[in-house]
């Protein structure tokens, strides 16, 4: 065996209590990708998921030790965009048993964080002994033809250790989008376990299954485009696309989109369909931005009469879904929820944070409007932004009721490594989190930014409390119900009973 893509997924306490049911469990998208990339040039894979099959660190090392393969990459992304940093929770974990133990298979890293922050992530962990800088679909193919590992001089896109060392070479170039069908050729499906039928072992969010827990699974996401052209002070999500070898890596720098072919893009879903998987996120960061792509796959998803059997999901902006006949078509492919970043109510906040060409509309008649055409609205929200108030995040709250979507998102605003934000905070000297749980949305130790006027704690506790505002509103929960059924309802009202611990206003 070649490679041993591993998938560690998070460690424990990262969700707390909402994990055993409520979390959701995403197949790993980018080791599907790699995996699929390196054997169509002839290299043999296999995908260790972890995280899916709940396995020990005992039981990985003995699934290593039989596969034995010449090279273990862990693959450190998530379902989130700050997963990359807190799945690295989990994947030190695993590779610093693996190394207690004395496996002697090199051990190399690729992900948002590793990308991020390389020099960094190799001080902090002595159990990599390699990663790579971008997305690594050139690098790994390279390294993957040597026999010998202890010198990588020539192997562009990676970060390693000479003598003691830490070594960063130039970078690789990413895939160019001519090339996006041919060296990055769909996904290993069928390398990812199950217990009964493909894909099985894998639940989507319980927004995303009308609230039902029967829909959950199977599941699968699918990228039809890499990357995203704008630079939001926030996000950290076109790391994939870095071209530099500075300490620190920025994501606004490295903005831009790769797309696959839609004709190439709709065999995926055949493939889904015919697995009988009926959940499914498309993971694109801007899906419905330019019409080249989306259009043709979203007609040829109609002509072949899915949309009465998908239940799907993709993200768009909230200034790219203004036109009724894109929504007309968007049902009919089956995308029946649409997750919008609304960010925040108010307009100088959202100016603060975004970059690039961002439109100022009517929020409430385009939620209106997506409404009207048979979709729902995952909205999304950040509490905490530069420039947000104590009166401005309850006025974003107040308006996202107003709003009253079936589904509803808030965080509180994290300095994620890779993002504007996060360099700011180290060139300000900021009270940065010190480990990878912190970065967490969701777990006990999650250490959000402060404002000028507002703390971490002031920021979280209000997040927390809007989550449980949000769903016991009557007008929501009425919606929720007329849309989904008394089960959504009831099934809600027992996730809110599950209550989130945290150490910075709790302690």
């Amino acid at each position: 065996m070649d490679i041993l893509f591993i998938s560690p997924g998070n460690s424990s306490g990262v969700y707390q209590d909402l994990a055993e049911t409520y979390s959701a469990i995403e197949p790993p998208t980018w080791a599907l990708l790699l995996a699929q990339s390196c054997r169509s040039v002839g290299l043999a894979v296999s995908i260790l998921d972890a995280n899916a099959e709940k396995l020990s660190n005992s039981q990985i090392l003995e699934r290593v030790e039989s596969i034995n393969p010449n090279l273990v990459c862990f693959v450190v992304y998530g379902q989130n965009v700050n997963s990359g940093t807190v799945n690295m929770s989990g994947a030190v974990l695993i590779s610093n048993f693996l190394k207690e133990k004395g496996l002697k298979v090199p051990i190399s890293y690729v992900g948002s964080y590793v990308q991020a922050v390389p020099f960094k992530a190799m001080q902090d962990e002595p159990s990599i002994d390699f990663a790579f800088t971008n997305e690594g679909v050139y690098a790994l193919r390279n390294v993957a033809k040597l026999k010998d590992f202890s010198n990588l001089d020539g192997i562009k896109g990676i970060i390693w250790r000479k003598d003691g060392k830490i070594i960063i070479n130039p970078p690789e170039q990413t895939v160019p989008n001519d090339k996006m069908d041919i060296d990055l050729p769909g996904y290993a499906w069928d390398l990812l376990p199950f217990k009964r039928s493909p894909l099985d072992l894998y639940r989507a969010p319980l927004w995303h299954s009308e609230y039902d827990t029967s829909k959950r699974t199977p599941y699968a996401a699918i990228q039809t485009s890499l990357g995203c052209q704008f630079a939001c002070s926030f996000c950290m999500i076109n790391m994939i696309n870095r071209n530099d070898n500075e300490e620190i890596g920025v994501a606004g720098r490295y903005s831009g989109i790769r797309y696959w072919s839609p004709e190439f893009i709709i065999k995926e879903f055949d493939k889904l369909h015919s697995y009988g998987v009926k959940t499914i996120k498309i993971t694109d960061e801007m899906f419905l931005l330019n019409k080249k792509f989306y259009a043709p796959l979203c007609e040829m998803l109609s002509d072949r009469n899915y949309s009465k059997d998908l239940r799907m999901w993709a993200y768009s902006r909230i200034d790219t879904v203004r036109n009724p006949e894109l929504l007309k078509l968007v049902r009919s492919a089956g995308i029946k929820w649409l997750a919008l970043g609304i960010e925040s109510a108010d307009k100088t906040v959202r100016l603060e944070v975004y970059k690039g060409k961002f439109e100022e509309v009517d929020i409430r008649r385009v939620v209106s409007q997506v409404h009207e055409a048979g979709i729902e609205v995952m909205a999304n929200y950040i509490f905490g932004l530069p420039g947000d108030t104590k009166d401005s995040i309850r006025k974003t709250l107040d308006f996202s009721k107003e709003l009253c979507t079936s589904g509803w998102n808030a965080y509180a605003a994290m300095a994620l490594p890779g993002s504007q934000l996060y360099k700011d905070a180290v060139t300000n000297g900021l009270d940065l989190p010190e480990s990878y749980g912190e970065y967490s949305f969701l777990s006990y130790d999650t250490k959000p930014l402060s404002t000028e006027s507002l703390t971490p704690s002031e920021i979280l506790k209000f997040r927390d409390m809007a989550y449980l505002e949000y769903f016991s509103d009557q007008k929501v929960l009425d919606r929720i119900e007329l849309k989904f059924g008394k089960k959504a309802t009831k099934n809600i009202k027992e996730m809110l009973v599950v209550k989130i611990k945290r150490k910075i206003y709790q302690s």
